[in-house]
């Protein structure tokens, strides 16, 4: 599995607690963190996706679009497009988009990931953003949201031959992925990642630099 340089890491670390003593606990930090309402949208997620609350198969197909809509993370082309996409579904189509979603939070996960690919992927619409925005939300401190430009800045910088990013989402890029990230954050302040999302945010931020 893909790992950072921790030598590397430890760098950025330095570059970033120096502008930021700490963390995302920082003044300035935390009004960025602002714009981005985790703890609310963490929140939204977990009361809208719980085992409970998808039974539903028509307010849970909603409230994907609703969290889809008022995420910071997703972008605005691909807001109208995702929520447009849902309204379209027939039955059996939101029947099985809500099944993939239950099976990525609560069940077999590999399993949904891949079945909401292929459903996205009838409209042209399987993009790493959507495919991995709920999960980030309802286990920040597990998933990972993977944003194109971040993971191939990441994978650049610190010189990572055994993830290869591509644009058509996998589950087997996502799984290593997570795990790059997972263990990178074990070697560093905790104030750098209360979430996944502001730990790949720090790294997003200093290996531009």
């Amino acid at each position: 599995m893909a790992e950072l340089n921790i030598k590397q890491l430890k760098e950025l670390q330095h570059e970033f607690l120096m502008q930021y003593p700490k963390g995302f606990a920082d003044p300035e930090m935390e009004k960025v963190a602002k714009r981005h309402r985790m703890d609310k949208m963490v929140e939204l997620v977990h009361e809208s996706f719980s085992e409970q609350a998808c039974s539903n198969i028509h307010v849970t197909a909603d409230n994907m679009v609703k969290v889809v809509s008022r995420s910071s993370m997703v972008s605005m082309f691909e807001k109208p497009k995702f929520r447009d996409f849902v309204k379209s579904l027939n039955e059996n189509d939101k029947a099985f988009m809500v099944e993939a979603l239950i099976q990525m939070l609560h069940g077999k996960q590999q399993l949904g990931f891949e079945a909401m690919v292929d459903l996205l992927k009838t409209q042209k619409l399987a993009k790493w953003s959507l495919i991995t925005i709920i999960p980030a939300y309802y286990k920040p401190t597990k998933e990972v949201f993977v944003k194109p430009t971040t993971a191939k800045d990441i994978i650049r910088h610190f010189a990572i031959e055994d993830l290869v990013y591509k644009p058509a989402p996998t589950w087997e890029f996502y799984r290593g992925y997570r795990s790059m990230i997972n263990k990178a954050k074990k070697n560093l302040d905790k104030n750098l990642s209360p979430s996944n999302a502001a730990f790949t945010g720090f790294l997003m931020m200093t290996v531009k630099k």
